[in-house]
């Protein structure tokens, strides 16, 4: 690292790698700071790219979930090019002008993007409610039309960001670029990764800038270094925003270490990510009185993102009254609804139109048409639903078109535009001739069910889950199924969506069905013409029964006092009773009924759920996974080495910024242990010296002699023994050598200097 002795304080006086001044002729008067051979000016501009360049990827992320990704990478370029060119051109004042023009231009064209549903419900209480949304969490993935919105909030920071990065005002650009990251941040949309990378960049940014000003003395390499790796290890380690999923159930106890089929599916609110390994839960939930079995659905998503899925749209009020319900025939199914413990959604059959009880005024209704509690549902605190359940037949499905809505379409066929060849050609490949909507929709729930298998223990893979569980996978679970089944329908044309809830619980009564955690599930709808959503299910029954009965019954048998009511409870009962769910898949007949129930035996004796889901035990209790007997130690994470290079990088440069080692080596100079050398105790001596004098005045310059050093330092209070050990030095080396007593004379020199230096250290005795 180099740098020059007269530092600059301006602008105009920056060098032509980052200041328009020199480009209108002003040239810089001063050499460059350079921070290993490279100008810290070049430095700072291209970090302070990379900052902008980790908000352009959150944009990307997006617009190749939501489409208009190839247009988002022209726009980008385009912007960025044009900034170059007007930094090089326009004074600020011109550029900010130009850079509110273009930002209002951009939101300009989403609002006029809306649809006319939408626009007509903005008002300005609204807008700064959907703003303080995104502040707070609300993913941008949210918005209607998520794909319009990226194109509009791209321009304006990007071109005013890179525009004061070309312009050398670093610390400016360095804010903007930053609030664009922070706003995806606080949206959940920017991955840690991308977070990591843009906090890095902008602390680099400003580092180099402060090096290019003020120059390198100091060590401001190390600090920077140190500042840097400490942001990175904190960022990594220490979560400071809130999670953006609520809990709809609330739980008296801690959370498990492994995360339930429950809390991944019931528990997230607009928003699903699609995990690894799971649990069951045998905890009663909640009861259901209800005039038919059915599926108890909690929330519909539409949007696919590759790793999960996400709740488009607003909810609005529930205002009593009727809600619309399926666009063909229906019938009416009653259910009341007690919760066994708090509960953050709103259980009901599809499809839901009236709510009644304590809730009814605090209820909220999804775009999807959903039912979601503005608070939890209390313990105890019963509420009343009507569903109206469409009514159809396997023949009445077979014979709809395929003349859907624009809305349907818009919303329940888009697909990312990275999803790849192989996954639309798998999704014709199966669904082989089959013309129609339906038939299509049965041939791919029936080739799920039949070539993969069944079980909670999975790695999640990277990339898109859908792509993986086709060609990497062999087994899963009911979110894994679903999100296949959705992007495979959507390949072929066929609208549907990704939908949670529970299955049908326990029969207790004629009427009454007692749910635990582990009856949530994940599963289809696709949607037809004149009859609106039905529900498809291309997880595997008899396994997934199995795992949750043998859940249930290891559960008894240890004991646990919240997996049973009066009426599930063997103890209080004379036989057991049976558990009863609904049929995955509705199976629609020709007169319109279907057939709604199987008993399940959750009592019976049998293997336990690791056999039951094809996992070997080991005789310590690991499972097959765990062959090795861990001789093979599992390799940390990418992400684990990277942060821990950091780190340690961060702890070399505080080394250095301490200049700790030199401490050390000095610590170590307190004693001098005598050889048969005198000369060799002689350089030792003056060695030792040297340190004393580095510490207190400066260290030796290359070419700089031993006698010329000791007489520049003779004016600083060197005294003259000092300066005889320097004599000493020099006749040992290129003299006629020195004898015991010039030796003992240079150790005893050497020896007062350096202990005076260090009064907590004991002074042993020659």
């Amino acid at each position: 690292m180099s740098t020059d002795t007269n530092r600059r304080g301006s602008d105009s006086s920056r060098s032509a790698a980052s200041a328009p001044a020199s480009a209108s002729g002003s040239a810089s008067s001063s050499a460059t700071t350079t921070v290993f051979g490279v100008p810290a000016n070049l430095l700072a501009t291209a970090a302070s790219l990379v900052l902008i360049g980790t908000f352009l990827a959150v944009v990307y992320d997006i617009t190749n979930v939501v489409g208009r990704r190839d247009q988002f990478v022209l726009l980008a370029a385009g912007t960025l090019a044009l900034a170059t060119v007007v930094g090089w051109t326009l004074r600020p004042r011109y550029a900010l002008g130009l850079a509110v023009l273009i930002a209002g231009g951009g939101f300009a064209a989403y609002f006029l993007a809306l649809p006319e549903s939408q626009v007509a419900l903005l008002s300005p209480e609204r807008l700064l409610a959907d703003t303080f949304a995104l502040l707070s969490g609300l993913s941008a993935l949210r918005l209607l039309s998520a794909d319009v919105w990226a194109l509009a909030v791209t321009p304006g920071p990007v071109f005013l960001a890179w525009y004061l990065a070309v312009r050398g005002r670093i610390a400016p650009a360095v804010a903007v670029a930053g609030s664009g990251l922070g706003l995806f941040v606080l949206t959940t949309d920017a991955t840690g990764t991308l977070t990591l990378l843009g906090v890095g960049a902008g602390m680099a940014a400003v580092g180099f800038d402060g090096i290019d000003r003020f120059g390198s003395a100091g060590g401001q390499l190390d600090v920077l270094t140190v500042v840097l790796a400490a942001m990175v290890v904190l960022s990594a380690t220490v979560t400071v925003l809130p999670g953006a999923g609520g809990s709809p159930v609330i739980p008296d106890e801690g959370v498990a270490e492994q995360p339930t089929v429950e809390a991944s599916l019931v528990s997230a609110d607009d928003r699903i990510s699609i995990v690894g390994s799971i649990s069951l839960s045998p905890q009663v939930r909640f009861e259901v009185q209800s005039t038919s079995p059915d599926y108890w659905q909690t929330a519909t998503f539409d949007r696919y993102t590759g790793d999960g899925w996400v709740r488009t749209g607003d909810t609005r009020d529930y205002e009593g009254g009727r809600l619309a319900g399926p666009e063909g025939p229906s019938r009416l199914v009653r259910q009341t609804v007690t919760p066994a413990t708090p509960l953050d959604s709103m259980p009901a059959a599809w499809r839901p139109v009236a709510v009644s009880g304590a809730i009814e005024n605090e209820t909220l209704v999804t775009q999807q048409g959903n039912l979601r509690p503005d608070r939890a549902v209390e313990i105890g605190e019963t509420y009343n639903v009507t569903s109206a359940v469409p009514q159809y037949t396997a023949a009445s499905l077979r014979r709809t078109g395929t003349d859907y809505p624009d809305e349907i379409r818009e919303r329940y066929l888009a697909l990312p535009d990275s999803t790849s060849d192989r996954v639309r050609d798998r999704a014709a490949e199966i669904t082989g001739d089959a013309e129609a909507p339906y038939d299509k929709a049965v041939a791919v729930e029936e080739w799920l069910e039949a070539n993969k298998e069944y079980s909670l223990r999975v790695s999640r893979p990277d990339g898109d889950i859908a792509e993986s569980f086709l060609f990497e996978m062999d087994a899963g679970y009911c979110t894994y199924y679903a999100s296949t089944m959705v992007v495979l329908l959507r390949s072929e044309g066929v609208p549907a969506r990704f939908v949670t809830g529970y299955t049908t619980g326990e029969r207790v009564d004629g009427d009454r069905y007692v749910v635990r955690g582990l009856d949530s599930h994940a599963w289809v709808e696709v949607y037809f013409e004149d009859t609106g959503w039905v529900r498809f299910d291309p997880t595997p029954a008899g396994p997934r029964q199995d795992a949750e009965s043998t859940t249930l019954s290891d559960a008894r048998n240890e004991g646990r006092p919240d997996v049973d009511t009066n009426e599930t409870n063997v103890e209080s009962n004379e036989t057991e009773q049976p558990t009863t769910t609904a049929n995955d898949t509705e199976t629609p007949t020709e007169n319109g009924t279907e057939t709604n129930s199987t008993p399940v035996d959750s009592s019976a004796p049998g293997p336990n759920i690791d056999e039951r889901l094809g996992i070997t035990p080991t005789g310590d209790g690991a499972t097959a996974d765990d062959e090795d007997d861990g001789l093979v130690p599992e390799m940390p994470s990418r992400e684990t080495v990277f942060v821990g290079l950091v780190g340690l990088l961060g702890v070399v440069a505080g080394v250095r910024r301490t200049r700790l080692p030199a401490h050390l080596r000095f610590a170590t100079a307190a004693y001098q242990r005598r050889t048969d050398s005198p000369a060799d105790d002689v350089f030792r001596a003056y060695d030792r010296l040297e340190l004393a004098l580095e510490r207190d005045y400066r260290p030796r310059r290359p070419g700089e002699t031993v006698r010329a050093y000791l007489d520049s330092l003779s004016r600083v209070g060197v005294d003259e023994r000092t300066r005889q050990v320097g004599r000493l030095y020099e006749r040992a080396k290129y003299g006629d050598g020195v004898t015991r007593a010039d030796a003992d004379e240079a150790v005893a020199a050497a020896n007062a200097v350096v202990r005076a230096r260090l009064p907590l250290v004991r002074r042993w005795a020659d």
